[in-house]
């Protein structure tokens, strides 16, 4: 009985040992190995043998990137006015003995970091600018966090502002200064829609102007060309024409034909004559009119027959 509680325990201290000496560290974590309390090494992921009761693993980080929420806080701006800001905060362990022991509480100390940080940061922005200058908040704190946390063995990736809570009476007056800016737009939008408008109706009307002065202008041009074309018609037909009656003139027979024809016209105009008057006309001797158609066949006849000394009528 006695030998069998006595094996009992050798395999119940060689599975303890076992346990002891043997580790498995995972991917993505640091183990750090303290030798009769003192630091010893800091185990990757792997397989690892210690030496019992003296080999202790003390503490246990992990490699990957963390997310930490940053509380909200009341931070002043330059204005004095008393805003709520919250955050998260983006890190990671870069060295574990140094995350060991360089720091008692490095996720504690983190967030406390960047609350102080974000307070001194907001403290020198109005309230406006709160809003438009997050990015410039957010790489401040992260300068000012990865300076302050490099013997911490940590390396601080991002910092992002998640909310800005001004007072109820900001956030009433930001409202109506919001509401006053739409408005303000829409009445330019609409007084641009307008003029806009009008310039349109204005260019079309200088539009319609300009065709229609165009028009009377191809207009005019055309009548005056149509007059032109008309006078030099009629110009060549009247020349044409007297030309024939000079043919017909100088034929056998022309000049008696003439002379009869001048005799009908005269007697002619001189009947119209005594219709549109009130007065009676009457020639002094009625032979005249026979005297006249004489001349003017003298004349005829010297036309004709030109005299030496009288230069001839150039025919055309």
């Amino acid at each position: 009985m006695t030998e069998i509680i006595i094996g009992a325990g050798v395999v119940l201290l060689i599975i303890i040992t076992l346990v002891k000496t043997a580790q498995v560290v995972p991917q993505r974590k640091a183990y750090v190995v303290e030798r009769l309390g003192k630091y010893s090494r800091t185990l990757e992921a792997g397989f690892h043998i210690l030496l019992p009761f003296l080999d202790k693993i003390a503490y246990r980080h992990s490699l990957k990137e963390i997310a930490v929420d940053v509380p909200s806080q009341m931070c002043i701006t330059q204005d004095n006015i008393a805003i709520e800001i919250d955050g998260v905060l983006y890190l990671q362990v870069l060295d574990a003995k140094k995350a060991s022991y360089g720091i008692e509480d490095y996720l504690y100390a983190s967030t406390q970091l960047a609350q102080t940080t974000l307070r001194s940061e907001i403290g020198k922005l109005e309230l406006d600018r709160t809003f438009e200058e997050r990015d410039t908040i957010n790489a401040n704190i992260i300068l000012a966090l990865d300076k302050a946390s490099e013997p911490w063995g940590l390396k601080i990736t991002r910092y992002e502002i998640a909310n800005i809570a001004p007072p109820q009476s900001v956030r009433d007056a930001l409202e109506k200064q919001m509401r006053a800016e739409r408005e303000r737009r829409a009445v330019i939008a609409e007084s641009e829609g307008e003029r806009e408008a009008k310039i349109n109706v204005a260019e079309g009307e200088k539009q319609e102007v300009i065709k229609q002065s165009e028009a009377i202008r191809d207009k005019q041009v055309n009548e005056a060309e149509g007059k032109a074309r008309e006078i030099e018609l009629l110009a060549t037909a009247t020349a044409q024409g007297i030309r024939q009656i000079a043919d017909a003139i100088e034929s056998p027979g022309g000049s008696q034909a003439v002379n009869l024809r001048i005799a009908e016209q005269y007697v002619d105009q001189f009947g119209n004559l005594a219709k549109t008057n009130n007065t009676l006309i009457i020639p002094n001797n009625l032979a005249d009119v026979g005297g006249m158609v004489a001349g003017l066949a003298k004349v005829l006849d010297e036309t004709n027959n030109p005299s030496p000394s009288t230069p001839p009528i150039p025919k055309r």
